[in-house]
Order: C-alpha cells, then sequence, then structure tokens
C-alpha cells in the first residue's frame, strides 16, 4: 500500500501516464469499410481510411465514425394518390452506400433520415404521376423514378442510392372489390371470345371437310364414270369382235359345207342325194302349206312342180360339175 501511495506520489508516474494517453487519443486503428472524419480546432480537416493512423492528439479529434457498406433503410407505410384520385398504401426498402464520410458529415445532420424522408416524398411523386392499372402494372417504372429523383438529391451528402424496391402497394377494400369484379368479367369476356373463335374455326373446320368431301366424291364419282364407260368401251369391241369372229367362222363353215356337198354332188350317188333332197324339201314345204290351212288350193299341177324343180336341181347340179 505505501508502494501505491509513493507510486501515485511520483511525477514520473504521472508523466507515464499523460505519455500513455496521448499516445491512445493520436493512435487509430480503423476497420475496413470504415471512415474516421477529423476534426482539428472544430473544422474538419481529413478522413482517416481502414488501417493504422495517426492524428494529432489533444488537437485533432474524430469528429464521427461513417459506415461505408452498402446499408439498407426500410421506408414506413405512407399514403399516396395517384394521378385518378386513387388512395393508396405504399411502402419500400432503399440501398445506399457513404462514399464520402466527409460529405456524410458535415453536409447533412443525419442522411438516414433525410434519405428515408426524401424517399418517402419521391414515392408520392411517383405515384402521383401515374394511373392505378400503371401502379400495379410498372412497378419498375416506378422504382426507377424514385432512384433517379433520389440520385440527384443524395449527390451532395456523398451518398450513392444503389436502387429502391416498392414492397406493397395496398388499395382500399371498395377499390379491389372493383377490381375484382373487373376482373371477373375480363375473364368472362376473354372465355367468350375464347368460345366464340372455337366455334368458328371448328364451322371452317367443318366446312372444309365436307367440301374437301365434296370434291372427292365428285373426283371418285368421275373416276367411276370414266372407268364404266372404259368397260362398256371395251366389252362392246370385246361383243363386236365375238360378233366378226363368229360370223367369219360360220361363213368358214358354209363354205367349207358348200364345198363338201359341192364334191359330194360331183358323183353319181351325190347327184342321186342331191335330187332326194331336192324332192323331200319340196314334199316338206307342201306339208307346212297343208298344215298351216285346212283347205290347200293348188293348179292340180303339184306333182308336175316337184318334178320340175327336180330337174332343175339336177340342171344346177350339172353345171356345177361341168364349171369344175
Amino acid at each position: 500500500m505505501e508502494f501505491l501511495f509513493g507510486l501515485a506520489a511520483s511525477p514520473a508516474f504521472w508523466i507515464v501516464l499523460v505519455l500513455i494517453y496521448t499516445l491512445k487519443k493520436g493512435i487509430h486503428f480503423v476497420p475496413q469499410n470504415r471512415g474516421f472524419v477529423i476534426y482539428r480546432f472544430g473544422k474538419y480537416t481529413k478522413t482517416l481510411s481502414s488501417g493504422l493512423n495517426f492524428i494529432v492528439p489533444f488537437v485533432e479529434s474524430v469528429e464521427a465514425d461513417r459506415n461505408l457498406k452498402e446499408q439498407t433503410l426500410v421506408i414506413p407505410q405512407q399514403s399516396a394518390i395517384t394521378k385518378d384520385n386513387i388512395a393508396l398504401m405504399i411502402d419500400g426498402v432503399l440501398f445506399i452506400k457513404v462514399i464520402d464520410a466527409a460529405a456524410a458529415t458535415n453536409n447533412i445532420t443525419d442522411y438516414k433520415l433525410a434519405c428515408t424522408q426524401l424517399a418517402m416524398t419521391s414515392m408520392r411523386n411517383a405515384i402521383g404521376s401515374m394511373e392505378l392499372d400503371d401502379c400495379f402494372q410498372n412497378r419498375a417504372a416506378i422504382n426507377a423514378k424514385i432512384h433517379e429523383a433520389m440520385q440527384d438529391a443524395t449527390q451532395p451528402w456523398g451518398l450513392v442510392v444503389m436502387r429502391f424496391e416498392l414492397l406493397e402497394i395496398a388499395i382500399p377494400p371498395s377499390i379491389k372489390e372493383d377490381m375484382e369484379k373487373q376482373m371477373t368479367a375480363e375473364r368472362q369476356k376473354r372465355s367468350a371470345i375464347l368460345t366464340a373463335e372455337g366455334v368458328k374455326v371448328a364451322a371452317i373446320t367443318t366446312a372444309e371437310g365436307q367440301k374437301q368431301a365434296r370434291v372427292l366424291d365428285a373426283e371418285a364419282a368421275k373416276a367411276e364414270q370414266v372407268l364404266e364407260a372404259e368397260a362398256s368401251r371395251e366389252a362392246q369391241i370385246l361383243e363386236a369382235t365375238g360378233k366378226a369372229e363368229a360370223i367369219r367362222l360360220v361363213a368358214i363353215a358354209e363354205a367349207e359345207a358348200l364345198t363338201t356337198i359341192g364334191k359330194s354332188a360331183a358323183t353319181e350317188e351325190g347327184q342321186k342325194a342331191v335330187i332326194l333332197n331336192l324332192a323331200q324339201g319340196a314334199i316338206d314345204a307342201h306339208k307346212a302349206i297343208a298344215h298351216e290351212s285346212t283347205v290347200v288350193l293348188t293348179d292340180g299341177k303339184t306333182s308336175e312342180n316337184i318334178a320340175n324343180t327336180v330337174a332343175q336341181a339336177m340342171a344346177v347340179s350339172s353345171a356345177v360339175n361341168l364349171t369344175r
């Protein structure tokens, strides 16, 4: 205890203690992605970057410690009115980054609060320039407008607005109900249009099929008629050929019969046979005439006629023989 009291009473102890405190005030280890803003007698002098840094103790001081990483700011929900006078509740999220620690300290009191308020104003302006349908269909356009507006306004503060995203767009219940009815009517309209288009396509397809069927039937009937005509012509040709052949064969047969008869008639027995045949033919003719009627009128020279017929036949036969 006496040692401690003696040490405290020693001037050297206090000198060492002051030196240690002075070194502590003059040496600073700045972490990565941080920026220390240094003031000298209340005036900005420099910004310390990451690593080991020295300042003048008691003359220079660390006025602010700025985070240089990308930061996220949640924009609270607020009311905005569209171009067609529809009240919406919107909120979003903002991504910013401090690129100049000195400007973020010297040019703005609270850059986070300023960015939040500026984002809320930009959201209202962007929504107010668009109609309700556009707000739902063009969220990317709203984000781009807000980002562009904030990018220009935050440059003097040493900030960069990385991006802005709308989180939710809430509409009043009455407007929501009307939109649901409109969507239902639109779906019914599309369904009716699609049904009508389907019926139209089906009718066109059916008509086209019937047309093709009629064309095919007509072509088949035409082909059938052509085949029938061709078959009829072939049949007529074959029939005519058959008749011609039959006539030729009959003529040949008759010619051969006449030749055979002529040869036979050249003999004595043939002459007798011819006379007998002619006489028999004459008798058969008179029998046929008598058979046709119960009354037969003659000139009383029937026997003479038969004899004459036989004589004429013999004369013809003799002429034939002389010709040969």
